[in-house]
């Protein structure tokens, strides 16, 4: 297949690009920079030049493939809302320059917006007036699907790691270098599912060639890994305290990342190993945190 995949020089996207190249795909990536468009050709992809606030270009990479994988999102959490709806808008950008077709498009959501303080699995859904800008994604593709549009949804978990990671796991290491103490809420035991990036992007490549229309797959190798472990191991490394603090008291710590912090979402992925054959291979957070340059 040809695969147009947007996000292609991100943290996820760039090892989705080299999993579909790996099992004999073809690969269009969207770029916004010359770097990133030298990056997607020196890994043997073809480029489409644009970005997902431009509808235009990610229309022309649909209609030039063969299914289309969209990993890329805005993180920029100062416009939170307003990368939301860019995302909304770019899904159903894609989703139109696919209606009709019966090729697939794979979009990025996440196994938080599903938090019911239970063990979610694929069938659960998020709660539309749950408050979450995010969801506008989902209800992007739940719309799409019944347009006839061949879509489904990957979920990955709150922490996606391995080394090059610059997203939760970093700026908890950053909070408590720059404050001198690693902290954990209450008895730390909410937990964070997570899973290693080159594990999530075969979930991707899988979704892609097996997917259902209108199916939820969950890349998460780990239903649950304590926040308070992920504290420890960051004391540890960084020689500092580690302490626990209460909902209060960690705001003043965490910031705007409070929420993030006090998040518990076990998360199961049973049904999507067994749909799609799914099986994780590499190591968990706790070891990768440890071995995988995080300290550097």
């Amino acid at each position: 297949m040809r695969v147009f995949v947007t996000g292609a020089t991100g943290f996820v996207g760039s090892v989705v690009v080299e999993e579909l190249l790996r099992a004999g795909h073809q690969v269009l990536g969207l770029a916004r920079s010359d770097a990133s468009a030298q990056a997607l050709k020196g890994a043997g992809a073809g480029v489409i030049r644009g970005s997902i606030e431009d509808l235009q270009s990610l229309k022309a990479g649909a209609a030039q493939s063969d299914g289309v994988i969209h990993t890329a999102f805005i993180h920029d959490f100062s416009k939170f809302i307003e990368n939301c709806e860019k995302d909304r808008l770019a899904i159903g950008a894609l989703g139109e320059a696919l209606a009709g077709t019966e090729k697939p498009l794979i979009v990025t959501s996440g196994t938080a917006l599903v938090n019911n303080g239970q063990r979610v699995t694929e069938k659960d859904l998020p709660d539309p007036q749950g408050g979450n800008p995010r969801v506008a994604s989902d209800l992007a593709v739940a719309a799409l699907a019944e347009q006839g549009v061949r879509v489904s949804l990957v979920r990955l978990p709150p922490s996606v790691h391995g080394a090059g990671d610059h997203g939760f796991v970093p700026m908890i290491i950053a909070m408590a270098r720059e404050k001198g103490v690693s902290v954990y809420i209450g008895e730390g035991k909410n937990v964070w599912p997570a899973v290693h990036r080159l594990d999530a992007a075969k979930v991707f490549r899988l979704a892609l060639e097996k997917g259902a229309h209108n199916a939820v797959y969950h890349a998460n190798a780990e239903e649950g890994v304590p926040f308070r472990e992920i504290a420890e191991m960051i004391g540890r490394h960084l020689n500092i305290p580690v302490e626990s603090k209460t909902a209060e008291a960690a705001a003043a710590h965490f910031g705007w990342f409070t929420h993030f912090a006090g998040l518990s979402n076990p998360t199961s992925s049973e049904l999507t190993r067994r749909v799609l054959g799914w099986k994780p291979e590499h190591q968990g957070l706790l070891k990768d945190i440890d071995t995988a340059g995080y300290f550097d």
